[in-house]
């Protein structure tokens, strides 16, 4: 649903987080880090179609425009994901793109290990990843994201119909580079792109 058929939807309220929406500029900071990067592997979920449809046609029609060669992988288990990492070796990619998923939201920790010890440059989309020790992160702030859904909640609680409220949109958006993960995986992170960072992860 875009911007504009959230603004009009007339039946419901809630948080628009965005995050398949800012495939282009993900791949933008990435490319950033790994300035030589032509192949990037993307990692999804089947199980969750509506997700994985939108996630490859926004990295599809971002890398074709960055002239990028996007590589599809499927994960849906801990032992896939060990599979996905374990191609990653024969293929060489020279980036991964993780998107925003429940299920990969709680492997966070094996994905960003398994990247750092295949020395693979991996993008995520939340804050969590980067401090659980993944190289790089870009997406809304889910504090202020979750600031908004109490607000929302408030408003409803005191007589509000949720029909009558808008669907909110995140607003506030975070950068975060963990500089111990690119010393581990040997990325150089250049000035100018810490620069741009919200926060460094020493």
């Amino acid at each position: 649903m875009s911007r504009a058929s959230l603004a009009r939807a007339a039946n419901l309220t809630g948080i628009n987080f965005l995050a398949t929406e800012l495939a282009a500029k993900r791949l933008e900071l990435l490319r950033g880090l790994v300035p030589g990067a032509r192949r990037i592997a993307v990692l999804v979920n089947p199980a969750d179609q509506t997700i994985t449809e939108t996630t490859l046609r926004d990295v599809e029609t971002a890398g074709r425009a960055m002239g990028l060669q996007i590589q599809v992988h499927n994960a849906s288990s801990g032992r896939e994901i060990e599979a996905s990492f374990a191609s990653f070796v024969r293929e060489r990619p020279d980036g991964l793109f993780v998107p925003s998923s429940a299920f990969f939201n709680d492997r966070r920790v094996q994905l960003a290990l398994l990247a750092v010890l295949r020395r693979l440059p991996a993008t995520y989309p939340f804050r969590d990843y980067a401090e659980a020790g993944g190289l790089m992160s870009y997406g809304a702030s889910l504090r202020d994201t979750f600031r908004q859904q109490g607000a929302q909640a408030g408003r409803i609680l005191k007589g509000a119909k949720p029909a009558d409220l808008p669907v909110v949109q995140s607003t506030k958006y975070e950068f975060v580079i963990n500089l111990q993960a690119a010393r581990a995986i040997e990325v150089e992170v250049p000035h100018a792109v810490q620069l741009l960072a919200d926060e460094l992860i020493e």
